[in-house]
């Protein structure tokens, strides 16, 4: 996963978070863009936020995805040996 298509052009604020075997990939789009969505379609997370639209390959040994959006917080959460 990158971080970095969020955080180019935009000024997201993007972390990302070791745990064991977890990652955790958090961006901050704001409040006022707290209607964004996500889904994950084919080991694909896919984020919509007003007109923009960003995909980003979940990576291999990945066994399981939680995708969600609170108050603009894009959270993913990923399980595996990364």
């Amino acid at each position: 996963m990158t971080l970095e298509q969020f955080t180019k052009d935009e000024g997201q604020v993007a972390r990302r978070y070791e745990y064991g075997d977890e990652t955790v990939l958090a961006v901050d789009f704001g409040a006022e863009h707290a209607s964004a969505s996500v889904d994950t379609v084919d080991g694909t997370v896919i984020v919509v936020v007003d007109d923009d639209q960003y995909e980003f390959e979940l990576p291999v040994g990945a066994d399981d995805a939680h995708t969600f959006i609170k108050n603009g917080v894009l959270t993913v959460e990923v399980e595996g040996d990364l």
